[in-house]
């Protein structure tokens, strides 16, 4: 029996968003075990580098559609922001708190897109927006305090992870005006090495690292280069060119809850009692932002992805 191309578009998105979100939760896991022996710009040259190669091969075995124009600043934008400072950020972050911490965390980045979102972008500034964001961060708060049991180390963790969060909200707000005429492998190759380039400073750590790290440390980053960055922000923004942004961006609230399964049985860790109902918080506030007032009002039309 033949598949029909309807059918292979019903369930292909579907398929994509999935292998995305286990991969990105995977991520959070392999970072955190990187952490003690991987220095923060090694690690993102490293990744970065791998998921560069990657794509590149993808992009330049196909027709090519080039930038042109304004789309170049929002690539250096969505680049430098998105995949250059979040992932030097969130490697540091995950050398003081939890896989699982983090992720939660991580989960505030759909708030600052929609306010993003509403300053540049022109949606509009709802009630339930700016109440969802107030919840949100009162989750942040309380992530922090559940962390700060061990001192100044565990908060500036959290403090990290939301910088993260700041710039990853940068990046899917620049990202979203390009996906209307480049391919989901340009874009991201393209703000790959963007973020290659700023995480250029570390070279010398990284000349460390290829001289003096282990075969484990070089397969842990392998798979973050392939499989969390270079397939699974494909995958993601191939997703979000079939599927509605608002439905899609709900399914990123699995991203927590498979990061903390997989730290607790590959890490043996999980975050402090606390922190889930800040991490809860999150969630409730990013759930309330969405409602619509009775007076009918868009939702912010940004995909809300949750890259690692």
């Amino acid at each position: 029996m033949t598949t029909t191309p309807a059918l292979q578009r019903t369930w292909l998105p579907g398929a994509a968003a999935a292998f995305t979100l286990v991969c990105w939760a995977s991520a959070f896991v392999a970072i955190r075990h990187l952490g003690h022996e991987v220095t923060p710009g090694a690690l993102t040259i490293g990744r970065l580098g791998i998921a560069s190669v990657v794509l590149g091969l993808m992009v330049f075995r196909r027709p090519r559609t080039w930038p042109r124009g304004g789309e170049w600043v929002l690539l250096v934008a969505c680049g430098v922001m998105w995949f250059g400072i979040y992932n030097l950020a969130l490697n540091e972050a995950e050398r003081r708190i939890d896989a699982g911490t983090a992720a939660m965390l991580i989960q505030i980045g759909p708030l600052l897109v929609a306010l993003l979102a509403a300053v540049f972008l022109d949606e509009r500034l709802t009630r339930w927006l700016v109440i969802g964001i107030a919840i949100g961060f009162a989750g942040v708060a309380i992530i922090a305090l559940a962390n700060d049991q061990s001192g100044d180390r565990d908060l500036w963790g959290v403090l990290l992870t939301v910088l993260a969060a700041i710039t990853y909200g940068i990046g899917v707000v620049c990202q979203k005006p390009l996906t209307r005429r480049l391919h989901p492998f340009e874009i991201t190759f393209l703000a790959c090495v963007m973020g290659l380039l700023t995480a250029s400073p570390f070279t010398g750590e990284f000349v460390d690292l290829v001289q003096h790290g282990s075969t484990e440390s070089w397969l842990w980053i392998l798979y973050l280069g392939v499989f969390p960055t270079a397939l699974a922000f494909s995958t993601w923004a191939f997703a979000l060119t079939h599927m509605d942004a608002g439905r899609l961006a709900i399914t990123t609230f699995l991203v927590p809850v498979i990061a903390i399964a997989l730290a607790a049985v590959l890490l043996g860790e999980t975050p402090p009692a606390l922190a889930y109902v800040g991490g809860l918080l999150c969630v409730v506030g990013v759930l309330v932002s969405r409602r619509r007032t009775r007076v009918r009002e868009p939702l912010v039309d940004v995909p809300e992805e949750q890259p690692v």
